[in-house]
C-alpha cells in the first residue's frame, strides 16, 4: 500500500470493555503495529443518556492494563456534532437525502398496512413517503422532521478482507434516518462521517456489523470519499455456542483482571480468538503475535470463549515469569484478602507455588497458607484421602510428626527433609505416598502442592510442625 494504513477503535462509554470489544481493539492494534500504521481511539459517546465519564475511563483503563497504546485520541464522537450535520445537510441540498415529517403514528400505520397485505415493510419515499403538497405544507408550518438517507437502487458490494465478497442491493433496504428531528445524526452518518475526516483505511470489527456495512458504503459514495477497507472479524460465542454474555461467568476484561488473569496471557488469549499464527503455537511472545499477524489469518466462524482455556494459559504465563515481577500483585492481592505477611520474604513462597498456580488470585491464596497462622480447610481430594487412609493418616503424621522433630533449625533444609521423609516410609514399610500425602493435607489442606520437602523448607520448622500435630 502506498501509505501506511489507519485503524480506528471506536467504542461507545456505555459500559464496560467487554472481551469482544477488547479483542476488537487488539485486532487493529496489532495491525496497526505490524504495518507501521496509525491506531486511532474514538470514543462514540453520541448516546448522550447512558454515556458517562466513569465508563470511558474503564475502556482506558482495559486498553493500558492489555498493553494496548493508542497513536491518536481520544477522540470524542460527541464533539464533531456540527460537521455530521453538515454532512446530512450535503446530501439533503445534493438531492440523496429528504425531509421526513412523517409521525411515528403514521409510519406504525404504514408498517400495519404491509402486515395485513403481506408484504414485508421497506421505508421509500415513493412508496411511503408524503405527498409532495402535504410535505410542503408541514415544511412551511415549521414541523419537525429528521432526514432520511435516499438508497440508491445498485448493488453496494465490497471484498471483504476476512470474509470474500459480500454484495447487497439497494432496492431491498430502507431509506434510513441519518439525521434527527433534534438535528443530532444518526449512527451511521457519524461513524462514516467521522472515518473520513480520520482518513481511516481499514475498518476492522464485529460482524454484528456487518449489516450496516452496505448504508455506510453508500453514504460514502453518496458524499463522495473512498470506501475504506472492511475487515468484519467472528464473534465470540460461549461454550454453549451462544452469543457471550452474563450467564457464562465474566465478560467484562476487567473481571478478568480482578479474578488474578495478566495482562499478557489475556492479550495471547484474545488474539487466539478468531485469529490463527498458521500453525498449532499457542504461547505465543508478543512480538511474535505482532510479526505474524495478517487480516487473512482471522477466521470466519465464530470463536468459542473458553475460561478453562484462558486459565491454562495464564499458568503458562505464570510460571515463566520471575518471582519478582509477581511480588507487587501478590502483595495486592493479599491485601484484599486482609492477610498481611508482617515483612516474610514472599519471594521463595511465591517461587514455590507459581508453576502449580492459574492466576494471581490462586497464587496469593497459596503463599496465605504458606504463611504462620493461616486458616486452612480442607477441600474435596483431603477429605477422599482422609477416608481411604482411615486410621493409617493420623498414625502415618505421628510417624513423620516425630521424625521431622528431631531436626534443628539450621538442618531445615529441601534436601535433608526429602531424606527424612523417605526413612520414614522406609522404617515403617509404608508408601512414601502415604506418608507425603498426610503432610501435604496437614500443610495446605489439599492434596497438590510442590514436592513435600520443599514445602516444609517453605513453611518453616515451627509452623510445619504445629500444623502437623493439628492435623
Amino acid at each position: 500500500m502506498s501509505t501506511p494504513p489507519r485503524v480506528r477503535f471506536a467504542p461507545s462509554p456505555t459500559g464496560f470493555l467487554h472481551v469482544g470489544g477488547a479483542r476488537t481493539a487488539l485486532f487493529n492494534w496489532l495491525y496497526a503495529r505490524q504495518t507501521g500504521g496509525t491506531l486511532v481511539l474514538r470514543i462514540e459517546d453520541t448516546d448522550r443518556e447512558r454515556s458517562s465519564e466513569a465508563h470511558t475511563q474503564v475502556i482506558l483503563d482495559g486498553l493500558t492494563w492489555l498493553g494496548l497504546d493508542w497513536d491518536e485520541g481520544p477522540l470524542f464522537q460527541g464533539a464533531h456534532a456540527d460537521r455530521h450535520r453538515e454532512d446530512a445537510l450535503r446530501l439533503l441540498a445534493a438531492g440523496k437525502a429528504y425531509k421526513d415529517f412523517m409521525t411515528a403514528e403514521e409510519l406504525t400505520a404504514a408498517r400495519e398496512e404491509a402486515k395485513a397485505e403481506g408484504r414485508p415493510f421497506r421505508y421509500h419515499r415513493a412508496e411511503v413517503g408524503l405527498p409532495p403538497e402535504e410535505t410542503a405544507r408541514r415544511e412551511a408550518a415549521g414541523m419537525p422532521h429528521a432526514v432520511r438517507f435516499a438508497m440508491p437502487d445498485e448493488e453496494l458490494a465490497w471484498d471483504d478482507a476476512v470474509h470474500g465478497r459480500i454484495s447487497w442491493q439497494g432496492r431491498d433496504l430502507d431509506d434510513f434516518i441519518i439525521l434527527r428531528s433534534d438535528g443530532t445524526a444518526i449512527y451511521n452518518l457519524a461513524v462514516v462521517s467521522d472515518d473520513v475526516a480520520m482518513r481511516i483505511s481499514h475498518v476492522i470489527r464485529g460482524d454484528d456489523h456487518v449489516s450496516n456495512t452496505p448504508k455506510q458504503i453508500a453514504l460514502y459514495r453518496a458524499l463522495g470519499h473512498p470506501v475504506p477497507t472492511f475487515a468484519h472479524v467472528p464473534m465470540i460465542l460461549g461454550s454453549d455456542g451462544k452469543k457471550l454474555s452474563k450467564r457464562h461467568g465474566a465478560t467484562a476484561v476487567g473481571d478478568y483482571r480482578e479474578e488474578g488473569i495478566l495482562p499478557a496471557a489475556m492479550r495471547n488469549f484474545l488474539a487466539l480468538l478468531g485469529w490463527s499464527p498458521g500453525n498449532d503455537d499457542e504461547v505465543l511472545p508478543l512480538d511474535e503475535v505482532i510479526a505474524r499477524f495478517d487480516l487473512g489469518g482471522i477466521m470466519t466462524k465464530p470463536a468459542v470463549f473458553d475460561t478453562t482455556k484462558l486459565e491454562w494459559m495464564n499458568g503458562q504465563y505464570l510460571s515463566m515469569l520471575p518471582a519478582e515481577e509477581l511480588l507487587a500483585p501478590v502483595e495486592r492481592e493479599l491485601a484484599r484478602l486482609g492477610i498481611d505477611p508482617a515483612g516474610r520474604d514472599l519471594l521463595p513462597v511465591i517461587e514455590a507455588v507459581k508453576a502449580r498456580s492459574r492466576t494471581i488470585t490462586v497464587v496469593a491464596e497459596q503463599v496465605a497458607a504458606r504463611l504462620p497462622g493461616a486458616t486452612l480447610p480442607r477441600d474435596d481430594k483431603a477429605h477422599k484421602l482422609i477416608d481411604k487412609l482411615g486410621d493409617r493418616f493420623a498414625i502415618n503424621l505421628g510417624l513423620a510428626r516425630e521424625a521431622l522433630t528431631a531436626v534443628v533449625e539450621s538442618a531445615w533444609q529441601p534436601a535433608h527433609l526429602e531424606t527424612v521423609i523417605k526413612a520414614v516410609a522406609e522404617e515403617g514399610g509404608l508408601k512414601l505416598g502415604d506418608v507425603m500425602q498426610p503432610i501435604r493435607v496437614a500443610l495446605t489442606g489439599g492434596t497438590v502442592s510442590e514436592p513435600v520437602h520443599e514445602l516444609l523448607a517453605v513453611i518453616g520448622r515451627d509452623e510445619s510442625l504445629r500444623r502437623i500435630t493439628a492435623a
